[in-house]
């Protein structure tokens, strides 16, 4: 369960700066056959990332190895659209821990959290000076600190607040899924059992 928790985030980062990007574009519905969570990362932004013959566009940031790291950096109203979880499993199984947007659409928030991937909102100010710092220096890294909550940006050392659900962050910290979480606090469940019945 370990390698599911996550503390703190360093590294460098992806940049897809393209607003209202929605979970069919994240993963189109055609590959939603498949019921287990791996190879779905084969297919994330399929459409923008490959030609239909399936070679590369080479125009597409994923294509670019200038860029890598396990942040995703995305622009405004990210996970819009329909309430797919395969859109979650696709950007975590491609090796994402963490995506950084100024929006998230309610349902790909919650479906990210509840698949260990770390959805960050900041101001949209931060964002634009995210994506100018990685545009200007793709080893530009961004450190995220889950315990502090905080999102640093290396290059200049500014440094914002962010918000999580107290629960989503003790089971993120901890590599727990609900069922985990309940199965941590038995013994408290326990006693209050003995106690009230």
């Amino acid at each position: 369960m370990s390698n599911r928790s996550i503390h703190t985030v360093r590294s460098t980062a992806v940049p897809v700066d393209i607003e209202n990007v929605d979970t069919d574009q994240i993963i189109p519905a055609r590959f939603l056959k498949a019921t287990s969570r791996d190879g779905f990362g084969d297919n994330l932004f399929r459409d923008w990332r490959y030609n239909a013959d399936g070679t590369p566009k080479m125009t597409f940031v994923l294509n670019d190895p200038a860029y890598k790291g396990n942040i995703m950096v995305a622009g405004k109203n990210f996970g819009c659209g329909s309430s797919r979880e395969h859109a979650a499993w696709a950007i975590k199984d491609a090796g994402f821990d963490v995506v950084i947007s100024s929006f998230f659409a309610d349902i790909f928030r919650n479906n990210a959290l509840n698949n260990f991937l770390l959805p960050v909102t900041v101001s949209e100010e931060f964002l634009k000076e995210i994506f100018t710092a990685i545009g200007n220096d793709p080893s530009t890294r961004i450190a995220i600190d889950l315990p502090d909550q905080t999102i640093t940006l290396g290059s200049t050392g500014r440094k914002e607040k962010f918000d999580i659900n107290d629960y989503k962050k003790t089971c993120l910290l901890n590599g727990y899924d609900d069922i985990d979480y309940l199965l941590s606090i038995r013994n408290e469940i326990e006693s209050f059992e003995s106690q009230h019945s």
